[in-house]
């Protein structure tokens, strides 16, 4: 039971800096540090929007419209959080 709770904890963790990552290159380009018309930030904005899209899709049909402010990867780094805690704290349960 262990081994599934750490491959658990892995997978959230990987999601985790997938997340991490999206906002910060989303700042960047935002900022106008990184160029979309570069090739290799193009490809990369590509894959983590076509990766994170489903999951921030449902999230956005129930939030409200909040203009250009996006609180959906903030609503995923939360429940990350909030599932790591009662996996946490219900472990003892599973022995």
């Amino acid at each position: 039971m262990l081994s599934i709770l750490q491959i658990l904890f892995a997978i959230l963790d990987i999601i985790w800096w997938i997340v991490i990552a999206h906002i910060i290159l989303s700042w960047l380009i935002n900022f106008q540090v990184l160029n979309l018309r570069q090739p290799l930030v193009g490809a990369i904005w590509d894959g983590l929007n076509r990766l994170l899209d489903p999951l921030y899709s449902r999230i956005r049909s129930f939030l409200p419209n909040m203009g250009g402010l996006d609180l959906a990867p903030l609503v995923v780094l939360v429940a990350i959080y909030a599932l790591r805690v009662v996996v946490i704290n219900n472990i003892s349960s599973f022995y």
